[in-house]
């Protein structure tokens, strides 16, 4: 008989044992979109699939399998998290996928651009422009959700920034290049990275921070989803796309032959348009 659900016991990524929270669960599962019918259905089927002591990791395949049953555009934007975490191991699909969602809020933007510094060269990740603003971008990928993004990585952006920051004409005169210096990661920052950026006026952009303006609100807010998180291609589909640069699930609106290209057969060619469809707001 299995374990009630509230009196289980996981275990984190981290090894940690800890009980198990319904609630959390419950809260991820209506903000991609479930209505309390469906999170009660996942629930109800998940329930008998728990044991004492199954890992956090194990939790979430378990419900996201059971979402892609009832629900793949719940499932998807479900698998967000996950999906952003399989854009690697290059930094090119993090970094468009980072200026896609800067387009989407005005901004001009270039990607892998080199410069010269008042010292050496530099590749920018990102260079966003609005309103005569420009912005150096810095993308930091992890493949981890545990793998936190620590001091080390705003104190070395911050060294290469101000060696950018500013063009010299002439040895007493300078222009501005950039104005600000921006960190974007798919996890999370240490407090201590925090602190440092908010002393240097850097802006940090993480999975959830700052609060309602993260990665995942702005992909919610502009649907913009990574084709990583598509339940209807698999892995090696995804992965063919990508190899074409193709990052975006927008990019793949009415246009079968990017999806058969990628080896997509025509039984489940009207699913993935459905689905990419149904995650661009369509």
């Amino acid at each position: 008989m299995a374990q009630p659900i509230d009196d289980l016991i996981v275990t984190k990524a981290s090894g940690e044992k800890v009980r198990f929270s319904v609630g959390k669960l419950r809260m991820s599962l209506l903000k991609s979109g479930a209505d309390d019918q469906l999170v009660q259905d996942v629930l109800r089927q998940l329930e008998p699939l728990l044991y004492e002591g199954i890992s956090t990791k194990k939790i979430y395949k378990k419900a996201f399998s059971i979402l892609k049953k009832l629900s793949k555009k719940t499932a998807a934007k479900y698998s967000l998290k996950q999906g952003i975490m399989q854009l690697g191991p290059s930094g090119f699909p993090f970094e468009k996928f980072v200026a896609e969602l800067l387009k989407a809020q005005g901004y001009a933007t270039e990607i892998g651009v080199m410069v010269d510094g008042h010292c050496v060269r530099h590749e920018i990740d990102v260079i966003a422009a609005k309103d005569g603003h420009r912005s150096m971008i810095e993308c930091k990928y992890h493949n981890l959700h545990r793998n936190k993004s620590d001091v080390k990585i705003p104190m070395y952006i911050q060294s290469r920034f101000k060696d950018v920051e500013k063009v010299w004409p002439s040895e007493k005169e300078f222009e501005i290049r950039f104005h600000e210096v921006w960190l974007v990661t798919n996890t999370r920052f240490t407090d201590d990275a925090k602190r440092y950026a908010a002393c240097m006026n850097m802006r940090l952009i993480g999975w959830d921070f700052p609060s309602k303006s993260g990665l995942k609100d702005m992909v919610d807010s502009f649907h913009l989803y990574p084709i990583t998180c598509l339940t209807s291609l698999t892995q090696s589909e995804k992965q063919r796309l990508l190899d074409q640069k193709i990052v975006m699930c927008k990019e793949l609106l009415d246009n079968e032959s990017i999806l058969r290209k990628a080896g997509v057969r025509d039984s489940r060619l009207l699913s993935a348009l459905t689905e990419v469809d149904s995650l661009c707001g369509l």
